[in-house]
C-alpha cells in the first residue's frame, strides 16, 4: 500500500503545515522564523538575552497583577499548575537510552571491531557537519532547516513522480560506488585480524 507524503508526516497539523495545506499556519511558522532569524542573526540580539528579558518581563508583569488584584479586588493571573508527568521522564529516559547506547556501539564497532567502515562514515559525517557549520552560525542553521522543512515535502509532493524517478538513478549510482568502497574496504585487513594473529 503507499503511503501518501502527507500521511509518512504523520498526516496531522504538523504535516498540514509542511504541506502548506493550511496556510496560515505556514506562514505563521515562515514570519515568525524570519523575524526571529533578523532578530537574532542580523539585529544582533542574543539568544539568551531575548530569553531571560522575556522571562524578567513575564514575571515582573506577573507580580504586579497579583498585587493589583488583591487591591482591585481582580482575579488573580492565571497560571497553570505546571508538573511533568513521570511517564514523559521515563519516555524521554527510554529514547536517550537508545541514543547513547547506539553512540557506544558504533564506538565499539571501530575502536574495538576496528571497522574501517564505520570509521569512515563517522569521519565523513562529523567533517560534512563541520564543514556545513563553518558557513552559518546556529541559528542561521536552524533557519535553513525550517526553510527546507517548508519547502522541501511540499515541492517532493507536488513533484513526486520526477524526483523519485531522479532518485532511484543516484540510488543506483551510490550502490554501485558502495560496492566498489566494499571491494576496496576487504583488501586492508582489519584490527582486529591483525591482534588475533
Amino acid at each position: 500500500m503507499a503511503h501518501t507524503v502527507h500521511d509518512t508526516l504523520g498526516g496531522a497539523a504538523v504535516a498540514d503545515i509542511l504541506l502548506w495545506r493550511n496556510s496560515y499556519g505556514s506562514g505563521v511558522v515562515l514570519i515568525g522564523s524570519s523575524v526571529l532569524w533578523l532578530l537574532f542573526e542580523r539585529g544582533g540580539y542574543n539568544v539568551l538575552a531575548f530569553v531571560a528579558n522575556n522571562i524578567l518581563l513575564l514575571v515582573v508583569i506577573l507580580f504586579f497583577w497579583a498585587k493589583s488584584a488583591s487591591l482591585l479586588n481582580r482575579p488573580l493571573p492565571p497560571i497553570p499548575e505546571l508538573d511533568i508527568s513521570e511517564e514523559s521522564v521515563l519516555i524521554a529516559a527510554d529514547e536517550m537510552h537508545v541514543l547513547i547506547n547506539r553512540v557506544f556501539s558504533v564506538a565499539h564497532e571501530i575502536v574495538i571491531d576496528g571497522n574501517i567502515k564505520t570509521l569512515i562514515s563517522v569521519v565523513s559525517s562529523l567533517w560534512l557537519i563541520s564543514y556545513i557549520g563553518s558557513f552559518f552560525n546556529f541559528i542561521t542553521l536552524i533557519y535553513v532547516g525550517v526553510l527546507l522543512s517548508l519547502s522541501v515535502p511540499f515541492l517532493y509532493e507536488k513533484f513526486q513522480a520526477q524526483v523519485d524517478e531522479k532518485l532511484m538513478t543516484v540510488h543506483k549510482i551510490a550502490r554501485s560506488i558502495s560496492a566498489k568502497v566494499d571491494i576496496i574496504l576487504k583488501m586492508i585487513p582489519s584490527i582486529h585480524k591483525q591482534k588475533t594473529q
